[in-house]
């Protein structure tokens, strides 16, 4: 599964840098390099050293990883949800997404003017929200109405989805995103079909000065406070920086974090703060042939995680051999994990953990 996220925020905050940085980060991995679908869709290699050292271990002669999707959408404005700046287009773009990746400008700098006149995150984002939950607000109210028609028929399960719908409506019109939203249990099937836009998750990306890149500031902290209301996840990031990184290599990106005093780069800390809001965890394929990532939601248990590899995994599972990260990592080969006994045999209730290298066994 490829994870895509829409990066949103006002015009000027360091949005379209940071996609820019992203589509020159591609040359992590020569299979699935940052690639351009349109001009504002790229994919690019989700980061993550446990894969390279198993491919090391292993000596697999590929090197496959997940990937994450990113789709720009530009800046909205005060007026998005009513068809401002093409405002129309670009909210269509974010029911795409399965994250909202929320740029926030959290560096001052008078030579870079603020769309809005001044360095203020709770303004911001406060506009950007605002304008997800007028167009959700737009959706609602039109199904109301037609609920309202329907419901003279009687039939109890139009009475129920227009009692759920209307209060829906009643919390966006009172400035509440719908993710914040309570149903019940069986009340979620009667909006599910509404693709709210402030229901999805979102990931606050707090642009930061060089100089604040380790500790943050005064604004990021006022974005960490937004997003603990909704137990939302906050990553910093240098625009600038990220973009000179991405025209590095390998060794010279090390040496020039080295000299910054952090210990990965913005966008590695982003992707992996996306896959932490969303549930997701990562397991691995590993031989001579190839080394690969898999993504999966948290909880997924092993027949569906080796469905994602191909349907006939899941359908015929029969076990799967596991060996967690540390144990391939501590031993250096799967025999050598065998010798020890720290190949697991798990069967179809077991739930897969973030890093397990994982053979199945299936009929066909």
């Amino acid at each position: 599964m490829s994870l895509r996220c829409g990066i949103v925020g006002l015009p000027n905050v360091g949005k379209s840098t940071l996609f820019n940085a992203l589509s020159n980060a591609g040359a992590e991995s020569a299979n699935f390099p940052f690639c351009t679908i349109d001009p504002n869709v790229g994919m690019v290699a989700v980061p993550d050293e446990r894969l390279k050292k198993l491919a090391g271990f292993a000596e697999s002669k590929e090197v496959i990883p997940t990937t994450i999707e990113f789709v720009d959408i530009a800046g909205l404005v005060k007026g998005a949800s009513e068809g401002k700046g093409k405002g129309n287009a670009f909210l269509s773009h974010i029911r795409e997404v399965d994250l909202i990746l929320h740029v926030v400008r959290c560096f001052d700098d008078d030579d870079i003017i603020h769309v809005e006149g001044s360095i203020d995150p709770q303004r911001d984002i406060d506009i950007i929200e605002a304008e997800l939950i007028l167009k959700d607000l737009e959706s609602v109210e039109k199904r109301v109405e037609k609920l309202k028609k329907e419901v003279k028929s009687g039939d109890k399960k139009t009475i129920a989805q227009l009692g759920v719908t209307d209060r829906l409506r009643e919390h966006l019109e009172n400035g509440n995103a719908a993710r914040t939203f309570d149903l019940s249990d069986g009340e979620e099937e009667a909006i599910k079909d509404l693709f709210l836009l402030s229901a999805k998750r979102v990931l606050y990306a707090c642009n930061v000065g060089e100089e604040d890149l380790d500790s943050g500031n005064k604004h990021v902290e006022t974005v960490k406070n937004i997003a603990a209301k909704y137990d939302d996840e906050v990553a910093m990031f240098c625009a600038k920086i990220e973009a000179e990184i991405a025209e590095l290599d390998e060794d010279e990106k090390e040496m020039f974090l080295d000299e910054l005093g952090v210990d990965s780069a913005g966008l590695d800390r982003l992707i992996h703060a996306a896959y932490k809001e969303l549930g997701l965890i990562t397991y691995f394929t590993v031989g001579p042939k190839e080394a690969r990532a898999w993504t999966v939601k948290e909880g997924t248990k092993a027949p569906q995680a080796a469905g994602v590899i191909h349907t006939d995994f899941e359908r015929g599972f029969i076990r799967a051999e596991t060996i967690a990260y540390d144990d391939y990592e501590e031993y250096g080969s799967e025999k050598e994990v065998r010798d020890a006994g720290r190949l697991r045999q798990e069967g179809k209730d077991y739930i897969v953990k973030d890093g397990d290298v994982m053979l199945f066994r299936f009929n066909v």
